[in-house]
């Protein structure tokens, strides 16, 4: 399962930046990777593992803005098609994640 963070946050005035860097620094802080400037991913080995990190996103939302949460599947993931320019760039294959009980 894979967790991704939209968001759009003003940077208008010194505090507003302030709170959009320090917004993506908590996420990178709890695992998330940036995958394009205003979206950052995560891999999640479970549903119940992946709402752990949307609860972190959800106590840790700025004062302002537009934030949106969305989990998909690996399968789904992997159907992304991603282009450079008008090439076709291959995906990362998903991190394969061992749990110990």
């Amino acid at each position: 399962m894979w967790v991704m963070v939209f968001f759009d946050l003003p940077t208008e005035t010194r505090k507003e930046r302030k709170a959009a860097a320090e917004f993506r620094k908590q996420l990178v802080s709890d695992g998330f990777n940036m995958f394009q400037f205003s979206i950052y991913i995560r891999h999640c080995p479970s549903v119940e593992n992946a709402e752990v990190h949307i609860k972190r996103v959800k106590r840790n939302l700025p004062e302002y803005g537009y934030v949106g949460i969305l989990c998909i599947t690996d399968k789904q993931f992997g159907q992304m098609e991603l282009f450079v320019g008008s090439k076709p760039e291959s995906l990362n294959p998903p991190v394969q994640q061992l749990e110990l009980f």
